[in-house]
């Protein structure tokens, strides 16, 4: 069902997604022909854009200022105090990579890492609220965290953000899972970001024709079916085709 939001996101929802990227050209082509997406330029961070579905923003995608920096998608958490949270994180054994800051009008942004190093960000809205739509094809769907310790993890992710996960109204879409799962047992914790689609095998082979890669292909998970992939450029991100009401 699409989802139009207007107002701020529950601290710890995952509200935004972007990709640091080398060629943010090539980066359109690429999810422009997966996801249908459009795409408006940002001027307030050059080398940047907005990607849109229905013309709502649903990711970003931004140029790697750096190359020694990775290419990834990263995902955001919402919170209404970037810096308060920021402390919390660095008290319960995780690191600030970069310290809150104002990104123009749009809200104030930091990432930092959980106590194993998974690396995300923060967002405290202003005029981006974040996702303007999500939970459908082309849109983001789910983000699992693959930890070494998913105990430490749930501890960890559960202190900081109880609410989104075990509030009444909670319906979270963020999960942890252990790496050696999916991944090589020495690949470091990460995030991996989750796009909807209506039909995995047709989205790995759409990946495969633009000059993508397949990192895990097509498996089934409690939240539906998956495959893991990287774009033409190196990102990794999934994409989730979700199970019918007929099938749970």
């Amino acid at each position: 069902m699409a989802e139009n939001r207007a107002a701020a996101y529950t601290e710890g929802v995952p509200c935004w997604v972007d990709a640091q990227l080398p060629d943010v050209d090539a980066g359109r082509r690429f999810y422009g022909e997966l996801f249908g997406w459009t795409f408006e330029d940002r001027p307030e961070v050059p080398g940047s854009c907005w990607a849109r579905q229905e013309g709502e923003a649903v990711a970003g995608l931004a140029r790697k200022t750096d190359g020694r920096l990775p290419t990834v998608w990263t995902v955001y958490f919402a919170t209404p105090d970037a810096e308060g949270l920021a402390d919390r994180i660095h008290a319960a054994g995780g690191q600030v990579v970069t310290a809150p800051v104002p990104l123009a009008e749009l809200g104030t942004t930091a990432l930092v890492t959980d106590a194993e190093g998974a690396v995300f960000g923060l967002w405290e809205p202003a005029g981006h609220p974040g996702f303007g739509r999500r939970h459908e094809p082309g849109t983001f769907v789910w983000a699992e965290l693959y930890a070494r310790d998913t105990e430490a993890a749930n501890v960890f992710y559960g202190e900081l953000f109880h609410e989104a996960l075990f509030g009444p109204d909670a319906e979270p879409d963020f999960g942890r899972a252990p790496v050696a799962d999916v991944f090589p047992a020495e690949m470091p914790p990460h995030f991996l970001v989750h796009f909807g689609v209506d039909d995995c095998e047709a989205a790995v082979g759409t990946v495969s024709r633009l000059g993508g890669r397949i990192q895990a292909p097509p498996f089934e998970t409690s939240y539906g079916r998956v495959a893991v992939v990287t774009d033409n450029q190196g990102a990794s991100f999934a994409v989730l085709e979700r199970l019918r009401q007929t099938e749970r």
